[in-house]
C-alpha cells in the first residue's frame, strides 16, 4: 500500500509536531552506543522535512532535546550536543537549496556557545527559505514555555502595558514561543510511548495524536504519508456536534 497516493493535497495539515522517540532502544537492540541511535535519527530528520515539504506541509516541529535531557549522562549529552553541530553544518547548504528555513524554539542560551553560535548562524543562512519551516524544539520544554510567558505577561501588567482584566487566551498565543505560527494539527510520537512529555502542551489541546511503535531511525517518508492518511480519516470537530460542521 502506498499511502502517499491517498493523501488528499487539499487537506494536509499545515503543521506537523514530532516527538522523535527510540533512538536509543534503536541503537541498543543493534548492539550499538545510544550516539549511534542519534546519529541515525539525524538521516531521519532529513527524509521527514523532504517528504512532509512534497505533500505540502508548512510547518514541521520536532522535539529534539528537552529542558530534562540535560540530566542525562554527561557523555551522552556531549555527544548530542555534537551531533546538533554536526548536523546544522552538513544540511544547511540543501536546506538554502530546498527552500527550508530553520526556526529554534527552547531556552537556547543554555547551549554551549559555539552550538548556539552555529545554530543562529542556520536560521540566518535559511531565513529566505518558502518550502516549509522546520522548527527545531531545543532545550525546550512546555512547563518552561508557560512559566516564561507568565513572566512576560506580568512584567507587561506592571509596566501598565497591560491590564489584568485584558489577559485572555490571546495573551497567552502572543507570548508562546510558536507565536507566528499555527498551533500543530497533528502530533507524531514515534517509539512506543503514548505521552506527551512536556511537550506544546498548550498549542496541542486540538492537536490530532497518532502513535507508532515504529522507533524514530526506522521512521520514513511512508511512515509520515501513512499518519497523514489516518488523520485525514478523522472528523474534527473542535467542540460542535457532527451536523454543525
Amino acid at each position: 500500500m502506498i499511502y502517499a497516493e491517498q493523501i488528499n493535497r487539499t487537506r494536509v495539515p499545515r503543521h506537523i509536531a514530532i516527538i522523535m522517540d527510540g533512538n536509543g532502544r534503536w541503537a541498543k537492540e543493534r548492539g550499538l552506543d545510544r550516539s549511534e541511535g542519534h546519529r541515525k535519527g539525524l538521516d531521519v530528520v532529513h527524509e521527514i522535512t523532504d517528504a512532509a515539504a512534497e505533500v505540502g506541509v508548512e510547518y514541521l516541529t520536532l522535539y529534539a532535546f528537552s529542558t530534562e535531557n540535560w540530566n542525562r549522562p554527561q557523555a551522552e549529552v556531549d555527544a548530542l550536543m555534537a551531533l546538533v553541530v554536526f548536523g546544522i553544518e552538513r544540511e544547511t547548504p540543501g536546506m538554502i537549496e530546498k527552500g527550508v528555513r530553520l526556526s529554534v524554539i527552547g531556552d537556547i542560551d543554555r547551549l554551549p556557545a559555539d552550538v548556539k553560535a552555529r545554530l543562529l548562524k542556520c536560521i540566518s543562512d535559511t531565513s529566505g527559505g518558502k518550502r516549509i519551516v522546520l522548527n527545531l524544539a531545543l532545550s525546550y520544554s512546555s512547563r518552561w514555555e508557560i512559566a516564561r510567558a507568565a513572566r512576560c505577561i506580568a512584567r507587561e501588567v506592571q509596566s501598565g502595558a497591560l491590564a489584568i482584566d485584558d489577559i485572555t487566551e490571546s495573551t497567552l498565543d502572543r507570548f508562546m514561543t510558536t507565536a507566528d505560527m499555527p498551533n500543530p494539527d497533528l502530533l507524531i510520537r514515534t517509539g512506543g510511548e503514548i505521552r506527551l512529555s512536556n511537550f506544546l502542551l498548550w498549542q496541542l489541546s486540538y492537536a490530532e495524536f497518532y502513535f507508532t511503535e515504529e522507533y524514530w531511525p526506522d521512521f520514513t517518508g511512508e511512515s509520515l504519508y501513512k499518519a497523514i492518511v489516518e488523520y485525514q480519516s478523522r472528523e474534527r470537530r473542535f467542540g460542535k456536534t457532527s451536523e454543525q460542521l
